[in-house]
């Protein structure tokens, strides 16, 4: 069997390990958007770009052989993983999404819930205020309806003038960090306010530990509709899927 993996997520990189790991006979593939200009090395062969829409994804997949897809595309992804589901129901093979859990408020925070970004930016109110946007650079372009405010954001990548506005810091890197220094960064910069995707995991999650430590409050961007297909948590279930459609259930050390 051929395995397609849709990356670009911690959750796919996991996985090309362990197959590579555990099944180095297996052949698998991981797809990445390009999004990223460098990208981690992945432990399997890679490829970047689009597959031109639902027919051309549908025509990769048979003109591969591909055996099995695993849809490990960003939580926020809202177009692939409704063309994963077609393509796959075209060329008439299995699909699993691998999702990991969202983040859920716990005692001592204090989120304020909206289903998109326009919502992100109205929930900032009207007054001048100093707002920490954890939110990737896709969608930065939303912010610039609200000028008034000061903005620090950070990215992996460049942000180009997507926010062409006076009082804009953009700070480049990317995760895990570290609650002390996401506290130190929010002090330093005097944040009244964070902005962050309810993107789950662990890469990006300190910085609601910090804001509940400063007492700040968070605008949380709940997650895009994704399609119904069978899903999987972690990598074990992934595994596990696999071998229900052919791949050898014994691993290599096992």
């Amino acid at each position: 069997m051929t395995i397609l993996i849709l990356g670009g997520t911690t959750e796919a990189a996991a996985l090309a390990r362990r197959l590579a790991r555990s099944f180095p006979d297996l052949p698998a593939l991981v797809s990445l958007a390009g999004r990223t200009s460098a990208p981690k090395p992945l432990a399997l062969p890679t490829r970047t770009g689009g597959f031109g829409g639902i027919e051309g994804l549908a025509a990769f997949l048979s003109a591969n052989s591909i055996t099995a897809v695993i849809d490990a595309t960003h939580p926020f992804a809202d177009i692939m993983p409704f063309n994963a589901e077609a393509a796959c129901r075209i060329a008439k093979k299995p699909l699993l999404a691998l999702r990991r859990p969202p983040w859920t408020p716990v005692a001592g925070d204090n989120w304020i819930g909206v289903q998109d970004m326009a919502a992100a930016v109205t929930a900032l109110g009207t007054q001048p205020r100093r707002v920490f946007l954890t939110i990737g650079r896709q969608e930065l372009g939303a912010f610039a309806a609200a000028p008034q405010h000061s903005y620090l954001v950070r990215s992996i990548e460049p942000t180009g003038d997507v926010l062409p506005m006076p009082d804009v810091t953009l700070i480049q890197a990317r995760g895990p960090f570290l609650v002390a220094d996401e506290i130190a960064l929010m002090r330093q910069k005097r944040i009244d306010l964070v902005v962050s995707k309810n993107s789950g995991g662990t890469q990006t999650e300190a910085k609601l530990a910090a804001a509940r430590a400063l007492g700040l409050a968070v605008v949380m961007v709940a997650r895009p509709a994704k399609p119904d297909v069978p899903q999987a948590a972690d990598i074990d279930q992934v595994i596990a899927w696999l071998s229900r459609h052919g791949l050898t259930p014994t691993e290599r050390g096992v």
